[in-house]
């Protein structure tokens, strides 16, 4: 088992009216993962990915295509350091 990892990427192209939230939520849920994800009224995709560090480079991987519909031109990551602890993995509001 790899270490804990916590990440904040944001999915540019297009990401948003293809079920990009929607296919995040189900793949990260499949991985284990916790956080959650939104849109973002620029037309991004952003989402915060926390448990093993293996199962978030997978993750992030499978954020560059996306669902099949989804166009992505750019996926961008960095480390996430917060106070908040994540249970599960949900779909968040439009900011």
């Amino acid at each position: 088992m790899s270490a804990e990892r916590a990440v904040h990427v944001t999915i540019s192209g297009r990401v948003q009216g293809v079920g990009y939230r929607a296919w995040t939520v189900a793949t990260a849920r499949g991985m284990g993962l916790n956080g959650w994800v939104r849109n973002r009224r620029d037309g991004t995709v952003e989402a915060v990915f926390t448990g093993p560090a293996d199962q978030i480079e997978t993750m992030i991987a499978a954020c560059r295509k996306g669902p099949l519909v989804a166009r992505v031109t750019d996926v961008s990551v960095r480390d996430y350091k917060t106070g908040e602890s994540f249970t599960s993995f949900h779909s968040q509001p439009t900011v």
